[in-house]
């Protein structure tokens, strides 16, 4: 599912002989540090006006989040695929329909 992705974006690193700098701990902080940027796009605004005026910086801004993600799964020999079907189940269990329909609460909160 992800592995021509992967693919392209380790091709980009490697060219540029980048590797060297991205293990587990430095991608995670640089995974952060871009959700962070993305979350700057939000502050003192309001999400319509955000949207509107700066949805390309978003698009970016995701687009870093997600190529992170994607370097660290990569890294850790994780299958993002199985991870991702693994945690929706594990929050199925967490967040029953009839709990959690329409509530904004934590599990923990039920």
């Amino acid at each position: 599912m992800f592995d021509s992705l992967i693919e392209e974006i380790t091709e980009f690193r490697d060219e540029r002989d980048w590797k060297q700098f991205h293990n587990p701990k430095d991608l995670a902080i640089s995974l952060s540090l871009e959700a962070s940027e993305l979350l700057e796009n939000f502050q003192w605004k309001s999400s319509d006006e955000v949207v509107v005026d700066k949805i390309d910086n978003i698009t970016d801004e995701i687009a870093d989040v997600v190529i992170y993600a994607l370097l660290i799964a990569d890294e850790l020999d994780i299958n993002l695929e199985k991870a991702i079907k693994d945690k929706l189940s594990k929050n199925r269990q967490k967040y029953p329909v009839e709990k959690s329909y329409g509530n904004n609460k934590k599990y923990t909160d039920f």
